[in-house]
């Protein structure tokens, strides 16, 4: 019969590896950087992109509305006379 009170007692793990020889080290620290500048670059393009519809959009809105206005200022000055 096990008692519940007995511990198994757990292997521990050991050191078998240098842990200094497995680090990235520069190479893994300059890759990581060129990731963070390539998508802070890519965010600031696509925002700029994104920015320039946004502002197509509003100056074709602007024009459209101007020439509704004409439109509808010499259809009505047509039908007066």
């Amino acid at each position: 019969m096990i008692l519940f009170g007995e511990t198994t007692p757990m292997p521990t793990p050991s050191m078998t590896v240098d842990p200094n020889s497995v680090t990235p080290g520069f190479a893994g620290f300059a890759m990581i950087v060129l990731i963070v500048v390539a998508v802070v670059l890519l965010i600031w393009d696509m925002n700029r992109r994104i920015r320039r519809v946004r502002y197509r959009e509003e100056v074709r809105q602007e024009l459209d509305a101007e020439e509704a206005a004409l439109r509808e200022q010499t259809d009505g000055d047509g039908e007066s006379r």
